[in-house]
C-alpha cells in the first residue's frame, strides 16, 4: 500500500513528491499519464517565478523538477488515473485506466486544469487546422503571417508578445477596452509596433476552407462587424478544472466541491474527505501560477505527513 498517492505531475504536484518523500514517506507515487511538467510548459517566457531570471521558458524551468524529486524517492508512475474513491475502512482505491488499482493511506489531487474553448462558430471545427491554444506549440508555424489571439487575462497577452516577436501582425480581440494583466505586461502590448487592438468585441464565426483557417469575424459591442484575414487563431480565455478523478460512480464527487467546480479546501489544503488534499489550479481560489502550485504542493504534502503518521 502507498503511503501516499499524487496525481498529476505539474509544479504541485512534483513539489508535493518532494516534500513527502523528503519528509519521511516511504512509499510516495506520482501518477501522471505524460511526462511530469504541467501546464505551464507551454508556456513561452516566465518573468515572475522567484530567482528564474533572464529569457526561461516553461519547459526549461520544469526540466529539473522531476530529478530533484526522484532523487528523494519519489516513484513516477506514467499511468492515467480514472477515479479516486475511498472504501469504509479508510483507504483509497486509485483506478487506473488499464483496469488495475492501487491502493494508498493518502492522496493528494493535482490535477490542473485545461484551457477553455471560447465557443464561436467554427472553434471546434478548425481546432488543430488553425484554431490553437498554445502559442509555443504552434505559432512557428505562422511565422511571417498574421494571427489572432483571443482573451485579455495574463495568458492572451504574454502569449501576444510571444507571437508577436514571430509573426508579421496579430490581433488581440478583447470583449473589454481593458486587460485583466499587470501593468507592464499591458504596456509591452500597446507599445507594441505589429500588436493591433481590436477592443470591445468578441468573434463570432472563424471560417476557412479544406486547407484550414482564413479569418476570423468579429462582432463589436455597437453591432458592427468586422472581418480579419488570418490564417491562425489563438484561444486564451480561462481553463477547465480537470476534476474528472473525483467523480464516483454515482455520479457525485468523492468530496466537497464549489459551484465551478473546484476543490474546497481549508488553508492546509485538507478536502472534506481525512487523508484528501488538493493543490495547484484545481482548489478553491487557486491564483493559477507556479509559484502558488508549488506552495501548495509543500503544505499538502506536509499535511499528508502528518495524516499517515497519526493512522499508524
Amino acid at each position: 500500500m502507498l503511503d501516499c498517492a499524487i496525481i498529476g505531475g505539474g509544479p504541485a504536484g512534483l513539489t508535493a513528491g518532494l516534500y513527502a518523500t523528503r519528509g519521511g514517506l516511504d512509499n510516495v507515487t506520482m501518477f501522471e499519464k505524460g511526462m511530469p511538467g504541467g501546464q505551464i510548459t507551454m508556456s513561452s517566457e516566465i518573468e515572475n517565478y522567484p530567482g528564474a531570471t533572464g529569457h526561461i521558458s516553461g519547459m526549461d524551468l520544469m526540466i529539473p523538477w522531476p530529478e530533484q524529486c526522484q532523487r528523494f524517492g519519489l516513484k513516477h508512475e506514467m499511468s492515467e488515473v480514472t477515479r479516486v474513491s475511498r472504501r469504509a475502512d479508510g483507504v483509497f482505491m486509485i483506478q487506473k485506466s488499464d483496469g488495475s488499482s492501487d491502493e494508498a493511506k493518502s492522496v493528494i489531487v493535482c490535477t490542473g486544469s485545461t484551457p477553455k474553448r471560447a465557443g464561436f462558430i467554427g472553434e471546434d471545427v478548425f481546432f488543430g487546422r488553425g484554431v490553437s491554444t498554445c502559442a509555443t506549440c504552434d505559432g512557428f508555424f505562422y511565422k511571417g503571417k498574421e494571427v489572432a489571439v483571443i482573451g485579455g487575462g495574463d495568458t492572451a497577452l504574454e502569449e501576444a508578445l510571444y507571437l508577436a516577436k514571430i509573426c508579421a501582425k496579430v490581433y488581440l480581440i478583447h470583449r473589454r477596452d481593458s486587460f485583466r494583466s499587470a501593468p507592464s505586461t499591458i504596456e509591452r502590448v500597446k507599445t507594441a509596433s505589429n500588436i493591433e487592438l481590436v477592443v470591445n468585441a468578441v468573434p463570432e464565426e472563424v471560417v476557412g476552407d479544406t486547407m484550414g483557417v482564413t479569418g476570423v469575424r468579429v462582432v463589436f459591442n455597437d453591432g458592427s462587424t468586422r472581418h480579419i484575414d488570418v490564417p491562425g487563431v489563438f484561444v486564451f480565455v480561462g481553463n477547465n478544472v480537470n476534476n474528472q478523478v473525483l467523480i464516483q460512480e454515482d455520479g457525485s464527487f468523492l468530496c466537497e466541491m464549489t459551484k465551478w467546480g473546484e476543490v474546497k479546501v481549508d488553508l492546509n489544503m485538507k478536502t472534506s474527505v481525512p487523508g484528501l488534499f488538493a493543490a495547484g489550479d484545481m482548489r478553491e481560489s487557486a491564483p493559477k501560477q507556479v509559484v502558488c502550485a508549488a506552495g501548495d504542493g509543500a503544505v499538502a504534502a506536509i499535511q499528508a505527513i502528518a495524516f499517515v503518521d497519526g493512522h499508524q
